[in-house]
């Protein structure tokens, strides 16, 4: 029976994460879980909409770091991403999680029978979440939100390569929430290897699949359940018949949010061979509009760091070198790429073939690759033949082309004719498949995964299966199993029969 928690509201005495460690942090969140009980719907709401506040209150001071963190990064990218891109989700969760947590009757029929049924939704207990810099807060918050609705306490670490970000949330969470309820990790407690040890109920994990692969074998070590949000070469591909104008300027415009540092960017184009020129010429069009100045621009995100910086030129120049054809946008007398600034132009790549670095690793910048195809079928066999990657666009009708690609291949999402539209669909599941990730959330499958479906049946029938399955076995025992088995036999030879005539 669920029951309000002792804290629903930030404590007096404002207690600070780093006042603790890790382990202590882990220990004060478990002994309150049990002490409370599972948390009611009152108490859930209050803590998503709390948590909805401590983003919304201080999103002024919020995108300033992120400003800071990233060296340039516009002030409308980092408010619509990490604060109101938050909102779709959480005050999704917030309507639904009264719905969500009741038990659920399964089998009305064999209760009337005396076989009752049902499923309760069960909190795990403390959830850790590791997140990424690329979007620190919206891939911490969103996933904290649902462990909440789910009635988990939360230890939240994000990212500290955007530690002037972290700074600023572990700094506000304490007028919040008692760290009983929501803890912010930091650099100070240690790295995320150490994070990736600890003994919580459940580890949520948003970063590089190979980042991603070192976790869950922490994980492994303590039994602890994992959700990976990985990354990936996302694909995009032109129907036939699309509009090169329209296509050509959505996945320009897509390549380049965040500086292209998003895992949901668009990474290669499979484009129509009669078409690539016209395609090509369309996105070199677009950028240079879009950027008529790039090194001392602030709305141009600046790559994050020296080590990306590097390795995203090692790939452009790795092709170059190996024979792609390199176009790129470079403004009148800016001398790019600029290392102080972390400044990259756009670039398009074509001819690139295998061998080449850029043909197997995930860019994660300002770099978009072109392929021709003659057949749909060359397109879906070269995605098929590789990892799948965490998202699919596609660019032209719902029609059967789209089916085709559907089909062929695997992938953690597919979206059509504009940038990441299933983040916006409130019930539409996030999450990868094979390297892209494993697990999911957003909506009610975020509610699922922090939840624990716990089967109860309960039995008022005449006779007992502890009794039927033990021996002595008598003659209504034999007689009751071999009827049994007459019952399956003639089902299935029905079943039999109707794949015949289908």
């Amino acid at each position: 029976m669920t029951k309000p928690a002792e804290v629903t509201s930030a404590v007096s005495g404002r207690v600070s994460s780093e006042a603790h460690t890790m382990t202590e942090l882990l220990e004060i969140q478990r002994a309150a879980f049990l002490r409370d009980g599972i948390p009611d719907a009152k108490t859930r709401i209050d803590r998503i909409t709390r948590l909805s506040s401590l983003l919304l209150d201080n999103a002024d001071e919020i995108a300033e770091a992120l400003t800071e963190d990233f060296g340039t990064r516009p002030r409308e990218l980092s408010l619509a991403a990490d604060v109101a891109g938050c909102m779709v989700d959480l005050t999704h969760q917030r309507r639904g999680v009264e719905k969500w947590m009741k038990e659920s009757n399964t089998a009305k029929v064999q209760g009337a029978l005396g076989f009752k049924q049902r499923v309760r939704h069960d909190p795990l207990g403390v959830v850790g979440i590791m997140g990424p810099w690329n979007f620190p807060l919206q891939l911490t918050f969103v996933p904290a939100g649902a462990a909440f609705a789910a009635g988990n306490r939360v230890l939240m670490r994000p990212s500290s390569i955007t530690s002037r970000t972290t700074d600023v949330i572990a700094k506000h969470a304490p007028d919040y929430f008692s760290i009983e309820e929501l803890a912010v990790i930091t650099s100070k407690h240690g790295g995320g290897a150490d994070f990736a040890k600890l003994k919580v109920d459940h580890m949520f994990f948003t970063g590089s699949p190979d980042v991603g692969a070192s976790v869950a074998q922490e994980a492994a070590k303590n039994l602890v359940p994992v959700t990976l949000e990985l990354g990936g070469k996302n694909p995009a591909v032109l129907d036939p018949d699309a509009d090169i104008d329209k296509a050509a300027t959505m996945l320009a415009d897509a390549r380049m949010v965040n500086g292209g540092q998003v895992c949901l960017c668009p990474d290669y184009v499979f484009v129509p061979e009669a078409k690539v020129g016209e395609f090509t010429d369309k996105v070199i069009a677009r950028w240079t509009t879009n950027f008529a100045t790039i090194r001392n621009n602030p709305e141009y995100t600046a790559t994050i760091n020296q080590k990306n910086y590097d390795r995203i030129l090692g790939l452009i120049a790795d092709a170059q070198e190996l024979g792609a054809d390199v176009r790129q946008v470079v403004p009148a007398g800016e001398p790019l790429p600029d290392a102080e600034k972390r400044k990259i132009a756009p670039t398009l790549l074509t001819g690139v073939k295998a061998g080449m670095k850029i043909e197997e690793d995930e860019v994660f910048g300002p770099v978009l690759t072109v392929y021709p195809y003659r057949d749909l079928s060359e397109a879906i066999r070269y995605i098929a033949a590789h990892p799948h990657p965490l998202t699919m666009y596609w660019c032209g009708d719902d029609n059967e082309n789209l089916a085709r690609l559907a089909d062929g291949t695997r992938s953690g999402s597919i979206n059509a004719n504009d940038f990441a539209l299933h983040m916006f669909g409130a019930e539409l599941p996030f999450g990868g498949i094979g390297r892209s990730g494993m697990g999911g959330y957003h909506g009610k499958t975020g509610f699922d995964t922090f939840s624990h479906a716990r089967a109860i049946a309960i039995s008022t029938m005449p006779f007992k299966v502890s009794e039927m399955m033990s021996p002595p076995f008598t003659a209504r025992d034999a007689k009751m199993t071999n009827g049994q088995m007459k019952l399956w036999t003639r089902l299935n030879k029905r079943a039999i029969k109707k794949l015949k005539r289908r």
